[in-house]
């Protein structure tokens, strides 16, 4: 690298941004290179990528954005997330771009925090966060060996790029903050992410294909490699779901350790684009309980479809392989569909997992959240948007009691699941409010009955 293409920065007194995003534009503007920040504490407001340009957070170095919404009001986004339409790092429409280095990003999401809500086990979010980084429409995007900490909202927002590549990239976030998803891929196309470790309140690593501002899916998501990789969720840790507007095809997780999480793996289609072709292997769980706040409790694999409104059908689920897969769990394996779109043709093989009882007792409800009722909780009934609603019996609508008790497996309305070595070790005598049948299989009666066959 040439001095010309190398800009390094020194930490200086104060909010630094004009001189960082000069060092961008200048760089990209000559064609390209690194922008280093040195060891030591650089504060900024929201900063934008160009195009050849790499920011670099030599080892030692804190960059520590700015904790107040308004401070992004120049870094805004098209995909508008939780009601955030800012980063405090984006890009968009650029090429060859990416953010490296030993060094700390701290994104202050205490400043972002306005109550805590025991009843379901969270702290209460600022009505508006800004996302850390957001990528729009980029190509050739990498990011490595970065530290990032305590993400007031989604931490790496990859929004219909192409050729993505995330490594060696560690996520810290604060474990009762929702919406800090750890690595969200939108409408992406050829991507690896690999050898990360996130821990966080919400998904650990999620793919899905958001609605653009025109209400159409913005984009598909496909040919995505996610392996070797530590996380540690109180959502879901390897997600696809739950924005399905747009195909996701061609995806595979593997080698990954998954712990201290409410489910590991989950598949969930909501609004209309297919998911097909998916495959999780050789993958560790360990899945426990968690308040009634978080979605789902304990399960090592959810599947479901359901029509989150009722204008659009859901999108069918198709071709899942789920192999290799042991560790523990306090929850069940659930398949279900309550959408015509369906479940086609899974298969579960060589999965040794041992189901334990948790203390709260909230995985005995299986969980079909998000549902219609989720997208406007009402204010006296408690709740919140695309999170949790109560009824007016108190429950939080889309837990359902399992029929007969909790199994080790529940699969339902489901055409063509295949079951090979699925071995689930359960207490002896069982605990109260489980099933006694391991496997629970329900299909739709023509009276619209259940039927059941264990």
């Amino acid at each position: 690298m040439s001095p010309v293409s190398l800009v390094a920065i020194e930490p200086a007194e104060g909010d630094d941004t004009v001189r960082l995003q000069a060092a961008i534009d200048g760089l990209s503007a000559s064609g390209g290179g690194r922008v280093e920040l040195m060891a030591g504490i650089h504060i900024c407001c929201g900063l934008q990528l160009r195009s050849g340009v790499d920011l670099h957070l030599a080892a030692g170095a804190i960059l520590r954005p700015v904790p107040d919404y308004e401070a992004y009001a120049h870094t805004r986004v098209s995909v508008i997330a939780e009601k955030s339409d800012r980063g405090m790092i984006v890009a968009k429409d650029a090429r060859r771009i990416s953010l490296t280095g030993a060094g700390r990003i701290e994104a202050g999401c205490d400043s972002f925090i306005v109550g805590d809500d025991e009843t379901v086990g969270t702290f209460i979010p600022a009505e508006f966060r800004p996302r850390v980084v957001v990528f729009e429409g980029c190509d050739e995007v990498e990011i490595s060996s970065v530290h990032i900490c305590r993400s007031p909202m989604w931490t790496l927002h990859f929004v219909n790029c192409t050729d993505v590549a995330v490594r060696n990239v560690t996520i810290d976030n604060d474990r009762r903050l929702p919406n800090t998803d750890g690595i969200v891929l939108d409408a992406c196309r050829g991507a690896v992410i690999e050898d990360c470790r996130i821990s966080t309140a919400d998904d650990g690593i999620c793919l899905k294909t958001s609605i653009g501002p025109d209400r159409v899916a913005i984009g598909r998501c496909e040919n995505i490699f996610v392996r070797r990789c530590a996380v540690e969720s109180l959502s879901c840790a390897l997600k696809i779901g739950t924005e399905t507007h747009g195909d996701v095809t061609n995806v595979v997780f593997e080698d990954c350790n998954v712990s201290s999480s409410n489910r590991a793996l989950g598949v969930f289609s909501r609004d209309g684009g297919r998911i097909s072709n998916v495959r999780f292997s050789r993958i560790a769980v360990e899945c426990r309980e968690t308040p009634d706040g978080f979605w789902g409790s304990g399960e090592a694999l959810t599947v479901n479809v359901v029509d989150r409104v009722t204008e659009r059908a859901a999108g069918a689920i198709e071709n899942l392989i789920v192999e290799d897969i042991t560790g523990r769990m306090e929850g069940a394996i659930t398949v279900i569909s309550t959408s015509p779109a369906g479940i086609r043709n899974a298969s579960l093989a060589r999965i040794a997992i041992d189901q334990q009882p948790g203390q709260l007792g909230t995985a005995r409800s299986y969980d079909l959240r998000p549902t219609n009722a989720d997208l406007s909780p009402k204010a006296d009934g408690g709740g919140r948007a695309n999170a949790w609603t109560r009824g007016s019996d108190g429950r939080v609508i889309g837990r359902e009691h399992y029929p007969g008790g909790m199994p080790a497996v529940y699969v339902a309305d489901v055409a063509g699941i295949l079951m090979n070595e699925v071995r689930i070790t359960r207490p002896t005598p069982l605990p109260q409010g489980w099933n006694k049948n391991d496997a629970v299989f329900e299909t739709a009666a023509p009276d619209g009955s259940g039927a059941w066959q264990n």
